[in-house]
């Protein structure tokens, strides 16, 4: 039995402590706190980490650790990534500007994301459309991140299984590539 550190970042409110509760084998571990962020429209807020698990068909154990949104954190970031053997941003579409969202994760998780795998999930594209999905595709690729991106919505158990059994498969593809 193989142990591996799976990490979700993104957004605040993106749904990173939802998508982790949704799958999770244990009660999942949070340090949420009371927000005093007057920017942000939530109650509580990740200040820490979130984690919890899931075992796999071959016995194997995934981590899953949730990184702080806010930008303040990104010290965390770099903390949890250590050992990460993949990556899930979730982006929240109806933000002002999604694509500069996605930039911070892809510059702040830019090590990450060249040596394992990640994978761009999308929320709330039912309620705004735009940018859509190809446009997030294109601003990747035009910054040399090639890797899957979707639609999602976290609060959906099955959506988050198959997140994370698509970036299980881009890692696959990477390792038989290499």
């Amino acid at each position: 039995m193989a142990e591996h550190k799976i990490l979700f970042s993104g957004t605040t409110g993106a749904g990173k402590t939802t998508a982790i509760g949704q799958v999770s084998e244990i009660p999942p571990l949070t340090t949420d706190v009371r927000n005093t962020d007057t920017g942000l429209s939530k109650e509580m807020t990740t200040v820490g980490m979130d984690y919890g698990e899931v075992t796999l068909d071959n016995g194997d154990k995934l981590r899953l650790y949730g990184t702080p949104g806010q930008k303040r954190f990104d010290f965390m970031w770099k903390i949890l990534s250590k050992g990460a053997l993949g990556l899930i941003i979730l982006i929240d579409n109806s933000q002002p500007d999604p694509l500069a969202d996605l930039d911070m994760y892809l510059g702040g998780f830019a090590k990450l994301i060249e040596e394992t795998a990640c994978v761009v999930a999308v929320g709330r594209t039912e309620t705004h459309a735009a940018p859509d999905l190809e446009q997030f595709a294109i601003h990747m690729a035009a910054r040399g991140v090639l890797c899957p991106v979707l639609a999602a919505d976290v609060r959906d158990g099955q959506q988050v299984t198959q997140l994370l059994e698509l970036l299980l498969l881009q890692l696959e593809i990477k390792t038989e590539s290499n």
